[in-house]
């Protein structure tokens, strides 16, 4: 598999990024420090935590017909756990959780054990284009706003198809520049990620066919992209005075003026953000 210096740079720097108190406490007192990705809004006062939960309850639903007690789902790029305890407590699967953080699989090894899942849950540390895991282990692949960070996208994707079943799925969502989108106009925003260029739909469409043995569509949701970012926006400047409670005055005064660009770019509409749905259609 392709291994290069931009490879191991991306995921320095989204250790960096993730591994720090300032953005557990900014995601536990803004988003819930559950569900770690963008939320699909009933409206444009819901609250970011019930919003991010239904994104997980949609993305499940594309998949709920492979999903059961004999079933074993790989989540990449896991997070805190949101997504691996949601289909292990809704559908009884096993989940076998990955992330390159061993901080978040510390926390989230925790709150398994918390919630009596730990039985069902294996949280591992490791990279999307390198799974240590035999081809045709898993019913499903999943993975919510992760492939961003990843320099081999194609690697990725490559390596999570090797680990389905025959018949099975891989659903995943990511945030991306539209197809006309020059790199430099969303720079500004996503160079805080340690994110330097951004994936199209018709970037994973074209990768997915190229790789054959799969079925495969994409759900726009890109409608739900802005409310999202001008909630975030909203919520820290609102909030800023309790958050200087919790965040060091640097990573909230970064917040404060980089959320405004993300509110930006998806006002304009340079981004796109939707879940991806393939089937693996042959061995």
């Amino acid at each position: 598999m392709r291994e290069d210096v931009s490879t191991f740079g991306h995921e320095a720097s989204t250790r960096r990024y993730y591994e720090t108190g300032d953005v557990d406490a900014f995601y536990d007192a803004v988003w819930g420090g559950e569900d770690i990705h963008v939320g699909i809004y009933g409206d444009r006062r819901e609250a970011i935590a019930d919003a991010s939960r239904r994104t997980v309850e949609h993305a499940a639903g594309r998949i709920a017909d492979l999903l059961g007690p004999e079933a074993v789902v790989l989540d990449l790029g896991a997070g805190y756990g949101g997504s691996s305890r949601f289909l292990a407590e809704r559908f009884g699967c096993r989940v076998v959780a990955l992330d390159l953080s061993e901080d978040h699989n510390r926390r989230h090894r925790e709150a398994n054990i918390r919630r009596g899942l730990d039985h069902l849950i294996e949280v591992e540390t490791g990279v999307l284009n390198r799974l240590a895991h035999a081809a045709g282990r898993f019913d499903a692949v999943w993975s919510l706003e992760v492939l961003c960070h990843v320099a081999d996208r194609p690697g990725a994707l490559a390596e999570a198809l090797r680990v389905l079943k025959p018949g099975g799925a891989l659903v995943f969502s990511d945030i991306m520049a539209a197809e006309t989108t020059p790199a430099e106009a969303v720079r500004p925003a996503i160079a805080r990620l340690g994110v330097q260029t951004l994936a199209t739909p018709s970037f994973y469409l074209d990768q997915l066919a190229r790789l054959g043995g799969t079925q495969a569509d994409f759900e726009d949701l890109t409608a739900h992209l802005a409310t999202h970012y001008a909630l975030l926006d909203q919520e820290v400047r609102a909030r800023s005075g309790e958050l200087r409670e919790v965040i060091s005055p640097a990573y909230l005064d970064d917040l404060l003026d980089n959320l405004p660009r993300w509110a930006d770019v998806t006002r304009r509409g340079l981004l796109r953000w939707g879940l991806f749905h393939a089937r693996r259609t042959s061995g």
